[in-house]
């Protein structure tokens, strides 16, 4: 009711504003001094109110639901991808951590069958130079037996040639106690 008396009032005051000024220009359109005009001011304004009305009253309270339901559906959809990036996050972050401890689980096993392999490596060689040893040793006292044999061999030979010789140069034979003591001297020295 207060928007049609201050229509009611408006509508006077446009007609004589408007219409001296359009009448004075030309223009019939806004020629206020015909009832024509007049009433198509009147219910152009009554179309606007009816319009206005509606609007506000109905389809705009339904436009604002509409964008208000639309934004809480973006809002819980951010919020549930939000969720999701920071499940995702987690599950990268686990698998980071797996990764990691895989790494570090195969790291030790690779270091300890290279420990392994080490210390078979040495127990190895530890049975090696034994073994080597052991021959060695046993190389070493057959030698040691080779040359005593040996020595008693040259002792005998170096005898018997000593006493050949000095009969072929003497003509007479050797004091075999001198000649056996006169070779061990030699041989000591030696």
């Amino acid at each position: 009711m207060r928007l049609t008396r201050r229509l009611g009032f408006a509508v006077p005051l446009l007609t004589l504003g408007f219409g001296r000024v359009a009448h004075a220009d030309g223009m019939p359109q806004l020629d206020f001094s015909t009832p024509l005009t007049i009433a198509q001011v009147v219910w152009g304004a009554l179309i606007f109110l009816t319009l206005y009305l509606l609007l506000s009253r109905w389809a705009l309270p339904k436009a604002t639901d509409v964008l208000q339901k639309r934004a809480s559906t973006v809002a819980g959809d951010l919020d549930a991808a939000r969720m999701a990036m920071a499940r995702a996050d987690g599950a990268v972050a686990e698998l980071t951590a797996a990764t990691a401890k895989a790494r570090a689980e195969a790291q030790a096993a690779v270091n300890q069958a290279a420990d392994q392999a080490k210390q078979a490596a040495a127990a190895q060689a530890a049975e090696l130079n034994a073994k080597l040893e052991a021959r060695l040793s046993e190389a070493e006292t057959q030698i040691e037996q080779a040359r005593a044999s040996a020595m008693a061999s040259v002792h005998q030979v170096a005898s018997e040639t000593a006493a050949t010789v000095f009969m072929r140069l003497t003509g007479q034979r050797a004091d075999r106690a001198r000649l056996e003591a006169a070779i061990g001297s030699a041989l000591a020295a030696r």
